[in-house]
């Protein structure tokens, strides 16, 4: 069986983190999110795979090739102009036979899941009992059937949420090739699956055990701490004596571990990294490659992307930093309302209490600079020294 994987999406909601690469290769303990979703489906025993690739294609095929480091087969399909998820699945259509597994790119979903789905009879849709229903695809059931798809409805008929992962027969490219354009201009895989509704089969339901969404930016931390729990990481790089490493810890290659550094698991550290002397690094963090956490620096439960360096008296947690900054001596980023209340951005309640910064790539702060809870920093922007900064900073911004 077959796996077609959907990855032409840029992911607007997600930027700044966006701007440069396509969503389904932003990282999840250092490896992008697409990749810990071909490993599950793998484990799973699916070994053939089309990625429907659009925005940031190259990137994706530059990392996965033809797929033979991961021991799979990879084909890739381009989608040139983004027109929906139904568009999407129906010019892969070609490349399959039989039945065959469509899912989105940008979740991680168990490799027990998956290969239950794989051995499902006719069409069937994956679905996730969610605390919050506002702004998801929800899935009305009866029995073991779907009878009815509502996208991001105010008054949704359940808590299951569509998980985009299907096991698809070829009577869905019948169905797509019926499909018309929604009224956001696209032809949604949503919409097809009605006809399959409406069949006397009908559309069967399997529920998830597990999913992994990622939505909004700071969806990731929740993200890498879930892909995070449980790994099982080892110790590739160099520590000095009076270094402490407690629990998962994971050191990439000529990486250095440098005295009074204290490492709390599970963490993950790539390779070419330059860490302490005197640093912290709480659990639940992922530091890229060709990364510097100097002294007196804290980092907790946050996503530090390759090249970027932390090296002086900074305090970063639950923030997503992207590829190449440099935080000036003395910056902070702030987690906590004082209030203690759920911190929103952009007028989007994020359901965290706890949420620093997310900031593009190529970001450089001055010392001492303060960067407030929920704030948004898009890509070569540059802070000055002592700056204050809230809300949202828009890609290219100086504030001297």
């Amino acid at each position: 069986m077959k796996a077609i994987i959907l990855a032409a999406g840029e992911g607007n909601r997600m930027r700044p983190l966006t701007s440069h690469r396509p969503k389904v290769m932003l990282p999840l303990a250092n490896k992008p999110i697409l990749e810990h979703l071909l490993l599950e489906a793998r484990a799973a025993g699916i070994s053939d795979f089309i990625l429907v690739v659009g925005y940031g294609g190259d990137q994706v095929r530059d990392y996965f090739g033809d797929g033979k480091k991961w021991g799979v087969s990879i084909a890739y399909c381009e989608q040139r102009r983004q027109a929906g998820t139904a568009d999407a699945i129906g010019q892969a259509g070609g490349l399959v036979t039989g039945n065959f597994l469509a899912m989105n790119g940008d979740v991680v979903i168990g490799r027990k899941d998956i290969k239950k789905l794989a051995a499902a009879r006719g069409n069937t849709m994956s679905v996730i009992a969610v605390a919050d229903p506002r702004g998801l695809g929800i899935a009305a059931i009866e029995g073991d059937k779907v009878v009815g798809i509502y996208e991001k409805t105010l008054k949704p008929p359940s808590q299951l949420a569509n998980a985009g992962l299907y096991l698809f027969t070829p009577e869905i490219l019948d169905a797509i090739a019926r499909t018309e354009q929604s009224p956001r201009g696209e032809y949604e895989i949503t919409d097809s699956l009605k006809f399959i509704i409406a069949t006397k089969a009908g559309l069967r339901c399997h529920r998830l055990a597990g999913w992994l969404d990622v939505s909004y930016p700071w969806d990731l931390i929740t993200a890498n701490e879930g892909v995070m729990a449980g790994m099982k990481l080892e110790n590739l790089g160099q520590v000095e004596p009076g270094a402490v490493l407690k629990g998962a810890v994971g050191v990439g290659k000529d990486t250095i571990i440098r005295s009074g550094a204290y490492i709390e698991g599970p963490v993950v550290i790539g390779e070419s990294c330059d860490i302490g002397p005197n640093c912290y690094i709480r659990p639940a963090t992922a530091i890229g490659d060709g990364c510097r956490i100097g002294a007196a620096v804290e980092v907790k439960n946050s996503i530090i992307m390759n090249g970027t360096k932390i090296p002086h008296h900074n305090y970063v947690g639950d923030s997503v930093i992207g590829e190449s900054c440099n935080l000036g001596a003395g910056t902070k980023i702030a987690n906590l309302r004082l209030d203690k209340r759920n911190i929103k951005v952009g007028g989007v309640d994020t359901g965290r209490r706890k949420l620093g910064a997310i900031i593009g790539d190529g970001v450089e702060t001055g010392i001492n600079c303060s960067i407030n809870v929920g704030t948004i920093i898009g890509g070569g922007s540059c802070i000055g020294p002592g700056a204050v900064v809230s809300g949202v900073v828009l890609p290219g911004t100086k504030l001297y």
